[in-house]
């Protein structure tokens, strides 16, 4: 009996380690996906746009062909790359995360210079292709899941740079597993959300019935949502991509402006002792955003006139060689 007692104590106890452990995996996972707020928003906004045109039939399956590119790029392509820059290459997370960091002040930073100068951006791969409507929404896939590659990679970076150290190779695995389905989910479940709702509005409308007002609201709404919705997009790309810049930049050894805005920080929250917090992080926010949009100015030209020929040099000495 008192051997059957211990087993059980045993067992009591290792469920109590395991509910542990999954609190701790379920908290760093909310953690880490909050830290990665921009890059979120961002992705919720940019991906709207490649259903555009299609019948209101074709726009959820567009939706989750793209769902399932995001996931595939954050599991199996980014996660297992992210697990072995935490064994053997700590020292590299910082550095790139400052260059996730600055792409998405430079994305921003374009998104603002295009809506300042009322230019069109240009995205060829939102163009007709001579395979007509499949190739078309083939074509839009594969460069949405490009896309999200990239917004991707920043997330699951952010998300590795917020977990301790200490934890254990599969600790770290099930964090990024959680952060990757649980992100993936929530933005395209919430961009099905948004390419539907105008569908949804005009269905009420169309019933008529007392919700007829609603479906009326719903259509008339949608296109200022999806204007502003692309508006906090941009905002908070410059907003965290600065963060992440000046945070680096503090980690390698460049105190400034990281501690100037800090004092400053402090300085809002004891002039305003109702709500120190808030008045700190409004004050953080906006000079770390300042920050971001000068950092992306200064990175246009160098992308269009450096980078971009650079890769297309290599582009074309490696076709030439095949």
């Amino acid at each position: 009996m008192s051997g059957l007692l211990a087993l059980l104590d045993d067992v009591a106890g290792i469920a109590k380690i395991a509910a542990a452990s999954v609190d701790d995996v379920a908290g760093q996972a909310a953690k880490a996906g909050a830290k990665a707020a921009g890059a979120v928003i961002d992705d919720a906004a940019v991906t709207p746009k490649y259903v555009h045109g299609f019948s209101a039939a074709r726009e959820v399956p567009i939706v989750m062909k793209i769902a399932r590119g995001s996931l595939y790029n954050k599991l199996v392509i980014l996660l297992p790359v992210a697990l072995i820059l935490s064994a053997f290459a700590p020292w590299a997370i910082t550095p790139l995360l400052m260059l996730g960091g600055s792409y998405l002040c430079f994305e921003g930073a374009e998104k603002l210079v295009h809506a300042l100068s009322h230019h069109k951006v240009n995205e060829p791969h939102l163009k007709v292709t001579e395979e007509g409507a499949a190739g078309l929404e083939e074509e839009r896939v594969r460069g949405a899941i490009k896309t999200d590659f990239i917004l991707s990679a920043e997330i699951m970076t952010i998300a590795l740079a917020t977990i301790p150290n200490g934890d254990a190779i599969w600790m770290k695995a099930l964090i990024l597993a959680v952060v990757a389905v649980g992100i993936t989910v929530a933005v395209y479940g919430f961009v099905a959300l948004i390419v539907k709702a105008d569908d949804f509005g005009l269905h009420l409308h169309e019933r008529g019935g007392p919700l007829a007002w609603l479906g009326r609201g719903i259509v008339h709404v949608m296109p200022g949502f999806m204007k502003a919705l692309t508006v906090v997009g941009t905002a908070a790309m410059i907003w965290v991509g600065g963060q992440i810049v000046i945070h680096g930049l503090h980690e390698l050894g460049q105190h400034q402006p990281y501690e100037w805005i800090h004092g400053v920080a402090e300085a809002a929250a004891h002039a305003l002792p109702a709500a120190p917090g808030l008045a700190a992080w409004v004050t953080t926010a906006f000079f770390d955003g300042i920050f971001g949009v000068i950092w992306g100015m200064i990175l246009i030209p160098v992308a269009h006139y450096a980078v971009t020929p650079a890769i297309e040099a290599v582009k074309g000495a490696l076709g030439a060689r095949a």
